[in-house]
């Protein structure tokens, strides 16, 4: 537990530093998102292995900040054509190398490539967009800062008090009663940020309303993220995606609440609020 608090005062002040103050000229967040995307390919990819899959490692990390990278290009020139381009070559690509070879772990190894490239890659390139719309900064906050605290309220209420099994058959350690906080914890921060920004002079201005159905969204599938990672996890045989960091494990470890937040609050913001 103290490794874990460590490491999260220290990443939590250079994490804001990334986010306020990214610029088109200096483009911060894409630095931050590419190299977490790359370090959690690698562990992905490692649990592939040991799975039984031989999945295009060095092809699946280029194509992830392939992607991230798209995100920005989309929102400064509006290239709406590339994204489409990506992934019919993560697609097809790997797929035509892979059954040439003809080896009886082709579709497993192209598989997991693709979903590394789409589940870390293509998700995690939605907080650069995030990052782009009107009051972008403010949003990637929120919904980073509301999926740490569903994170934080799940650990510790699901090690306290949790008693009923969630999903013992994917995370024999998670509990009704962590989801349960969890979901509350997302919400409640959402609320609390927004509120904090308004006092800042950084109003959202989308009304309580929408803020409560974002935390509630972001509450949901944060744990899911979470879960599928788990699932991964378990299907490999290991307790951590990897080592990095420490008391929380992997990148992975401490990504894979994130990666659908960010996309789910994005869709949000574009299709609801604007």
């Amino acid at each position: 537990m103290r490794q874990r608090t460590v490491t999260a005062l220290c990443g939590i002040p250079l994490l804001l530093a990334f986010v306020w103050f990214d610029t088109r000229w200096f483009p911060l967040l894409i630095i931050l998102i590419a190299a977490l995307a790359v370090f959690g390919l690698l562990e992905f990819y490692r649990l592939a292995v040991l799975s039984g899959a031989r999945p295009f490692t060095v092809f699946g990390m280029v194509w992830s900040v392939l992607f991230i990278v798209n995100a920005q290009l989309e929102a400064d020139y509006e290239l709406d054509y590339i994204a489409p381009a990506l992934l019919g070559s993560a697609v097809a690509l790997p797929l035509v190398w892979l059954r040439l070879r003809r080896r009886e772990w082709a579709w497993l190894s192209w598989a997991w490539t693709l979903a590394g490239i789409l589940y870390v890659g293509w998700l995690l390139g939605h907080y650069v967009s995030l990052r782009e719309i009107d009051h972008g900064r403010e949003w990637v906050i929120l919904a980073l800062f509301s999926t740490f605290a569903c994170d934080t309220a799940a650990f510790l209420v699901g090690r306290t008090w949790g008693t009923r099994p969630l999903a013992p058959a994917v995370s024999p350690g998670k509990t009704w009663e962590g989801a349960g906080a969890g979901f509350a914890g997302a919400v409640a921060a959402a609320l609390a940020i927004d509120a904090l920004l308004s006092v800042a002079g950084l109003s959202l201005s989308v009304g309580y309303r929408h803020i409560l159905v974002i935390g509630c969204l972001i509450g949901l599938f944060a744990q899911v993220g979470d879960l599928l990672e788990s699932l991964v996890k378990r299907r490999a045989g290991a307790k951590d995606s990897g080592t990095l960091l420490p008391g929380h494990g992997g990148v992975l470890d401490r990504i894979d609440s994130l990666v659908f937040a960010g996309a789910v609050v994005y869709y949000y913001v574009i299709w609801v609020v604007e």
